[in-house]
């Protein structure tokens, strides 16, 4: 689980055909914890429900203002948690109303070849079909990156990013 600010998503910008025909509805958590979301940013796919969890000693009133998927969850206590279910593809900036300072990101894909950053900025993005793509790297604080890739069978393929640093 990557917390940090300093976390980018990479992820192909297109997906090959049968990676849409078995995309399963997922479930994951974005927790409140010492005035932050954890984690910072989430990466999932169209059809997964969101648990907002309040693991403060403060309440928190989590929502997103974007044309992805509006919401606001209401202000609520520690021990309870109210989910949503992203439905479209993109990026969703989330917020808390009584805490100005907490963001965080939820980017929503329609196809499973995505992977988050690790503490080191390592990924990988296993199953990957063979053929050629255009692999994108994004964070909150560089404009995106990319590069084209061609994936071969059995193999290995690097693709490395220099995004610059977090703030």
């Amino acid at each position: 689980e990557t917390t940090g600010r300093g976390a980018a998503v990479v992820y192909l910008e297109s997906a090959p055909r049968q990676a849409f025909a078995d995309l399963p509805a997922g479930h994951a958590r974005m927790d409140q914890r010492d005035e932050q979301f954890v984690p910072h940013i989430l990466a999932i796919t169209v059809g997964t429900r969101v648990d907002f969890p309040n693991n403060d000693t403060k309440f928190h009133n989590v929502f997103s203002l974007s044309p992805i998927k509006t919401f606001d969850l209401g202000r609520y206590p520690v021990g309870h948690f109210k989910s949503v279910v992203f439905d479209k593809p993109g990026i969703v900036p989330v917020s808390c109303d009584i805490h100005a300072h907490m963001r965080a990101y939820i980017l929503v894909f329609s196809h499973p070849f995505f992977a988050v950053t690790d503490g080191d900025g390592l990924y990988a993005i296993a199953g990957v079909p063979a053929g050629p793509y255009t692999i994108v790297a994004w964070s909150e604080w560089a404009p995106p990156d990319s590069r084209q890739v061609t994936i071969t069978s059995g193999s290995v393929t690097d693709a490395d990013f220099r995004l610059g640093r977090p703030r």
